[in-house]
């Protein structure tokens, strides 16, 4: 990890381990030429894609389907000025196999909104960058 005045940046696999840990992540992308950002919850499949399980015919589907979008989660402990925040980026793409939608359907994401014609969403973890802030006891 490399330090930096309160700022730890984390490698690859410790941004991995600590998304793992979280229920909730934002997908940022574009929505009629402007930035839009969506909390969602997610989760992380083997080969360290961000899943997400939505309705077939969301908004945010039709806008992120086969284009590049982040994703950001976050912890962060106010009272001690400490946290840490992840970004994923990557190309985003609907799981179209039938096969991997039925073991997604039994080992991924639940959505938290009951839907009759749910799809997944696979975003590709190309980058993935994080960094920690390490609070400064008695700072104004």
């Amino acid at each position: 990890m490399l330090h930096n005045e309160g700022f730890h940046a984390l490698d690859r696999q410790e941004c991995l381990r600590r998304l793992a840990k979280v229920p909730v992540g934002r997908v940022v992308y574009t929505r009629q030429a402007l930035p839009a950002v969506l909390p969602v919850n997610f989760s992380l499949d083997a080969d360290s894609s961000v899943l997400l399980r939505t309705s077939a015919g969301s908004g945010l589907v039709h806008a992120i389907d086969g284009v590049v979008v982040a994703f950001e989660a976050d912890d962060f402990d106010a009272a001690a000025r400490s946290g840490w925040s992840v970004v994923v980026t990557g190309r985003a793409a609907v799981v179209t196999d039938p096969a991997e939608h039925e073991r997604l359907s039994r080992v991924g994401p639940r959505s938290w909104v009951v839907t009759r014609d749910d799809v997944f969403v696979r975003l590709e973890s190309e980058m993935v960058t994080g960094r920690e802030v390490t609070g400064a006891h008695g700072a104004a």
